[in-house]
């Protein structure tokens, strides 16, 4: 009897492997990769998936790469780093520590935190082209809550994705030594994250690392009623009694997802007919989107601006709604640091000016791509630049009549000293652009 009640069918272990074998099959099968990434900060979710993985990559035959983003932001981080190198050694798995060491201080702390982990993964990650993350049903509840209180429509309460793309960040530093993976031989512009534990909720996990004594640490600003991330964890514990728990806003993250995938069918069949790619933006027809409803509307909007500036989030449901109701009232406004330029049957998507005013770099290279989107070839003379057109370069070429003047100042422009010499594709000098994503990657392209 005491066998039965201490043994796996009691705790629950058998069956979180096989949902997580099954919640692997989906995300990657039937052809697994050889490698794969488990992003491990030391907290009890993800060192409950390291553990998980394991048993399930082993017979598998897929080689697991271990990594722990060390943000530096307390002064436990490092030994919680170490602590998970150990336990990798002991697993006999590769693990590398990467530190966060360009933090300016400024703006969202938890949001500039998660940038730096996908880019610092970027650069780690080598020929691994998927890295598991441990967030829970309960992190896709809370998820789903704070956007609630933020005015989401479907789009941010169909949660986190199981799966998600994430392009490479051309400026993120690669590491050497130890679990390092090796680079790809062929070169690939981004990596999936996969989240295979959303059906897992949070105690599950914690049960599962204490009773086969897996180590993990306890963040403490899981507690800090200062982040919204923990006000929505003490309100979800407030609402369970009203029905409203992580289980239920977990389904309907999931309804919503649904919801999202037939308007994301119908937002392509739009796109194909108003939306096309022309002198590095994106044009739409002003009629025709002005035709569309509302949301396949705001769809197709928020994917041109995130197409356009490479961000990972579409903005605010409420600065969206508002820009694009400017747009089509005939009134040009900026947004996410994108210009829309409206003419009488137009609307161009481009860099805002100011996002790109100072950015210079060597025209020849290609890594950092300029703008971390733009890279060029073709007949480039030594010691040539690429900086933003402006003013300055527009008044030396001859202006394209069909471009208003707002698009072409934010173009890249290759520059020999104070000459124009070159606006891709449109003046001078037959240097092609090659932005990434590349134009058929538009959200909603063929």
């Amino acid at each position: 009897m005491a066998a039965a009640e201490t043994g796996p069918a009691a705790w629950g272990g058998t069956d979180l492997n096989a949902r997580f074998a099954g919640a692997m099959g989906q995300l990657l099968g039937p052809d697994f990769p050889r490698d794969l990434g488990l992003a491990v900060s030391g907290g009890g979710d993800s060192m409950a998936m390291l553990h998980l993985a394991r048993a399930w990559a082993r017979p598998m035959g897929v080689q697991l790469w271990v990594v722990t983003v060390d943000h530096g932001l307390r002064a436990e981080s490092a030994a919680e780093a170490a602590m998970v190198a150990r336990e990798c050694a002991d697993l006999g798995l590769p693990h590398c520590t990467l530190r966060w060491q360009d933090r300016d201080g400024t703006g969202n702390l938890q949001a500039a935190a998660r940038e730096a982990r996908l880019r610092l993964i970027s650069g780690w990650r080598g020929r691994v082209r998927h890295v598991c993350f441990a967030h829970t049903e309960d992190d896709q509840a809370e998820t789903v809550l704070m956007r609630l209180a933020r005015g989401s429509g479907v789009e941010g309460l169909s949660g986190m994705r199981p799966a998600r793309r994430v392009a490479d960040v051309p400026k993120a530093p690669v590491p050497a030594g130890e679990g390092v993976p090796p680079r790809a031989a062929t070169g690939d512009t981004g990596w999936t994250l996969l989240r295979p534990l959303l059906g897992t909720t949070r105690a599950e996990l914690r049960h599962y690392a204490k009773v086969l004594h897996i180590p993990f640490v306890d963040d403490p600003s899981n507690d800090d009623p200062g982040y919204d991330r923990v006000k929505a964890r003490q309100a979800l514990a407030s609402l369970a009694p009203l029905g409203l728990d992580a289980r239920r806003l977990s389904a309907t993250a999931e309804a919503m997802a649904r919801a999202r995938l037939a308007l994301e069918v119908r937002a392509r069949e739009a796109a194909r007919a108003i939306v096309r790619y022309e002198a590095m933006h994106l044009i739409f027809d002003r009629d025709g989107l002005a035709a569309l409803d509302a949301d396949t509307a705001l769809r197709l909007f928020a994917a041109a601006l995130q197409w356009t500036t490479g961000a990972a989030y579409r903005p605010r449901l409420a600065s969206l709604e508002r820009t694009l109701d400017e747009a089509l009232a005939g009134r040009s406004a900026t947004l996410m640091g994108c210009q829309v330029t409206v003419t009488k049957t137009r609307l161009h998507i481009a860099r805002e000016p100011r996002a790109v005013a100072g950015l210079e770099q060597d025209a020849s290279c290609t890594e950092p791509r300029w703008d971390n989107r733009w890279a060029f070839s073709g007949p480039i003379p030594a010691g040539a630049t690429v900086c933003a057109l402006g003013a300055e370069g527009l008044a030396q070429i001859e202006r394209p009549a069909a471009l208003p003047a707002a698009v072409l100042h934010a173009m890249p422009a290759i520059w020999q000293g104070k000459t124009v010499i070159s606006v891709p594709g449109l003046w001078g000098l037959p240097i092609h652009a090659e932005p990434v994503p590349k134009p058929q990657d538009f959200p909603f392209a063929d």
